[in-house]
């Protein structure tokens, strides 16, 4: 059996005037936050994915449903932890995680140490283990009406135990 597995994530919420800005875990003075069922962390939902992909287990969707009351303004730490839990359970491990952040809405940059800091604090993981790239849309979401926020996030996992 292989030691090692990759997972993909991928989310994209609007953004809305009033909403917090919560991105990785760290609120974000900006006067739009993301718009979903749950506080709409995009990036902590496209990280959940990523290492429920890689291991092997259901995506976020069927793990903590939009129309499930619970979920309703949900910490989306709460959902990875859930999803770590159940990633350990299965026998995996994350590795390391990579994320690039699109959006018209604040600039990831002056914020990319506390984003880094909050992932690897709730993967279990080093600094070193967490990269966050900030990326402009270029005014694409502008053009279709809106603002938004687009998540690309890989996991690398580990098999935890004597098989990796």
């Amino acid at each position: 059996m292989i030691g090692i597995r990759v997972g993909l994530g991928f989310d994209v919420h609007r953004l809305e005037e009033g909403r917090p800005c919560v991105l990785g875990g760290v609120e974000l003075p900006h006067p739009t936050g993301p718009a979903g069922h749950s506080d709409g962390d995009a990036v902590l939902h496209a990280i959940t994915d990523a290492v429920t992909g890689a291991a092997g287990l259901d995506d976020i969707g069927s793990l903590f449903p939009d129309d499930d009351p619970r979920w309703e303004g949900a910490d989306s730490r709460a959902m990875l932890r859930a999803a770590m839990e159940l990633a350990a359970d299965a026998g995996w491990r994350p590795g390391n995680v990579d994320v690039v952040i699109a959006t018209e809405g604040p600039k990831i940059k002056p914020h990319r140490t506390a984003i880094r800091a909050s992932l690897a604090e709730l993967l279990g993981l080093d600094v070193d283990d967490v990269n966050v790239k900030g990326k402009s849309l270029e005014g694409m979401t502008e053009l279709a009406g809106g603002r938004a926020v687009t998540v690309h996030a890989v996991c690398l996992m580990t098999r935890v135990g004597p098989e990796g």
